[in-house]
């Protein structure tokens, strides 16, 4: 029996940024995928492209960013060339958004209930009253205590833990199969997420959506991921699944990640660092983006630029693992 079809692809993206003093490719040659039900860690440093991936994804570029070529398929159907009225119907009914800050997700004048009411009349066939009985349940499943009554309170009514709570559960509201969570739990301390991941964790179980999890915490895409995409310069730098890309990273620059996080395993008086910093969008070298700090750089990576090449069971696009091409 044939596999079924991935519920997102993401294919040859290449966003570009407008200038006075130029074009610059902020995402180039970015592909993935993402299965029904899977859960995709995107992870990397500052600047390496991951926000902008999703942002990409749910229709939400700011001008001058612009999507210059590749396609984003959702169930195979293409949804980077939609008008802005068609994407706001899939943004809010096929895919979900978690951002960072929720309060920049959360109207300030209107109480959680009208705003996860609203959202659910939009999008799916129901009464004021099931809407309403829809919105408390939701609340209760992202364990939110006493939602009925809760549920008439204002944002700052709620803890930045709570209001985080609020914020799935309005991206669950009109029960999208896609989730993209944008560094979800970053402003809260580490009980709260804790909480939020294995709260993420179930409701895709329950639920059956796909999550692209957008973090910088390797812990975080540990506890979540199924597999793991690393990001460096706009690229995938290495992509599969998190045990193995975590235990046994292909690319130099996880490998660098990964030795720069302390073990409990081992005692040591300095952690690993990689030297340098991310390049700047009209700085970003020829050859592999990472060869200036790379330890194991090689001629041809200053001049050739890799592909994702298999790497046991991931793929890394590091000239090392390229077995039939010059050394």
């Amino acid at each position: 029996m044939a596999a079924s079809p991935p519920l997102l692809e993401v294919r040859n993206l290449r966003v570009e940024f407008h200038t006075r003093r130029g074009v610059l490719t902020a995402l180039d040659d970015v592909s993935f995928h993402i299965d029904k039900g899977e859960v995709l860690g995107v992870v990397g440093e500052s600047g390496a492209g991951k926000s902008l991936t999703g942002s990409a994804i749910i229709g939400l570029l700011e001008p001058p960013g612009r999507i210059a070529s590749g396609e984003i398929l959702l169930d195979g159907r293409r949804i980077d060339t939609l008008d802005e009225e068609s994407a706001r119907r899939i943004r809010g009914k096929e895919i979900g958004a978690i951002f960072q800050d929720p309060l920049t997700s959360l109207n300030p004048l209107y109480t959680v209930g009208r705003q996860l009411t609203e959202t659910i009349l939009t999008h799916l066939p129901m009464t004021p009253a099931q809407a309403r009985k829809r919105a408390i349940e939701l609340l209760e499943s992202t364990g939110i205590p006493a939602a009925a009554q809760r549920i008439d309170h204002y944002p700052h009514q709620f803890s930045g833990g709570m209001r985080q709570r609020v914020v799935i559960a309005l991206a669950l509201a009109a029960e999208p199969r896609l989730i993209v969570a944008d560094e979800p739990t970053t402003a809260l301390d580490v009980s709260i997420q804790a909480q939020i991941i294995d709260l993420l964790k179930t409701l895709c179980r329950e639920h059956g959506a796909a999550v692209m999890l957008i973090t910088h915490d390797m812990g975080v895409i540990a506890e979540t991921a199924d597999r793991v995409a690393v990001m460096y310069a706009g690229r995938v730098a290495e992509i599969g699944p998190v045990a193995r890309v975590i235990g046994a990273p292909q690319h130099p620059y996880t490998r660098g990640l990964m030795d720069s996080i302390p073990s409990i395993h081992r005692s040591t008086e300095y952690l690993a660092q990689i030297d340098g910093s991310m390049p700047r969008l009209n700085a970003i070298p020829s050859g592999c983006a990472f060869n200036p700090r790379c330890p194991q750089r090689m001629p041809r990576c200053i001049t050739d630029r890799p592909e994702l090449l298999p790497a046991g069971d991931s793929r890394a696009a590091c000239w090392l693992h390229d077995t039939g091409g010059q050394p």
